[in-house]
């Protein structure tokens, strides 16, 4: 199936596990050529050569999304190999579960780099491209944790919140370019990071899923359908948009 007037290239951050995973192989089912960028090149890798192997279009990157002239060089040779990326989805991201009170500085920045900064650097190297296509999707992952704020994870959950205010400014500063921006904050997704949460007594699974209105867990596929949505042609009337996914828990 293909979603758009035309072939498209995509970059999906953190694109090799979980949401992102699952990101990148429904975008290049959807019919994108598909850049997996992951700070596990080999992961990435594998990734791109699985999407090929059903007949999918794709390139693994190893790429830290906290490193600019990474991204920028990442970005590039894109652009070289598979065309002028027009889709990106920044879904790169690190948790963190620490009492507020023993928050150091360098943990607090690695946490906002990872997840803020590095959806800033990647934002900012590849809207140049959408804005001389005049077209261009961008979905941010952001954190269905910025609706009610959770106890200690206020480095996480900040730097999240702050996805979701670029994301509203960079929707209005480029809607005339032909280029929508808009979130998806998940909700209690069953991936590798919920599962380790999970192992490290931080969450009760079991418990979580009786909480969900829909009565289970949701999964990376859920988040993808609704990425893929957004990245079509015919979305293009939906944009600054916090959009969450998450069977009921935040209504």
């Amino acid at each position: 199936m293909n979603s758009w007037s035309e072939p498209r290239v995509s970059v999906v951050t953190g694109g090799a596990s979980g949401i992102g995973l699952a990101i990148s192989e429904r975008l290049a089912r959807d019919g994108a050529a598909v850049a997996v960028f992951d700070l596990n090149g080999e992961a990435a890798r594998a990734a791109a050569a699985g999407i090929e192997s059903r007949g999918g279009t794709a390139v693994g990157v190893e790429v830290d999304v906290t490193d600019r002239s990474r991204v920028e060089e990442a970005t590039t040779e894109v652009s070289e190999v598979l065309g002028p990326p027009l889709i990106l989805v920044n879904s790169a991201g690190r948790d963190s579960f620490v009492p507020f009170l023993e928050i150091d500085l360098e943990h607090w920045n690695k946490i906002l780099d990872t997840n803020l900064t590095g959806t800033f650097h990647c934002c900012q190297v590849v809207l140049p491209y959408m804005v001389r296509a005049r077209w261009g999707r961008i979905v941010n992952i952001s954190s269905s944790s910025t609706h009610s704020g959770t106890p200690r994870m206020a480095a996480y959950v900040s730097a999240k919140s702050g996805i979701n205010g670029l994301t509203k400014c960079l929707a209005l500063e480029f809607a005339r370019k032909g280029v929508t921006v808009n979130a998806i904050p998940p909700g209690f997704i069953d991936t590798p990071m919920l599962r380790a949460a999970d192992a490290a007594r931080r969450l009760d699974i079991d418990a979580a899923t009786k909480l969900t209105p829909v009565g289970r867990a949701g999964r990376p596929e859920d988040i993808a359908a609704t990425c893929s949505f957004l990245c079509r042609d015919e979305a293009s009337y939906i944009t600054g948009q916090i959009i969450g996914v998450n069977g009921g828990r935040n209504t």
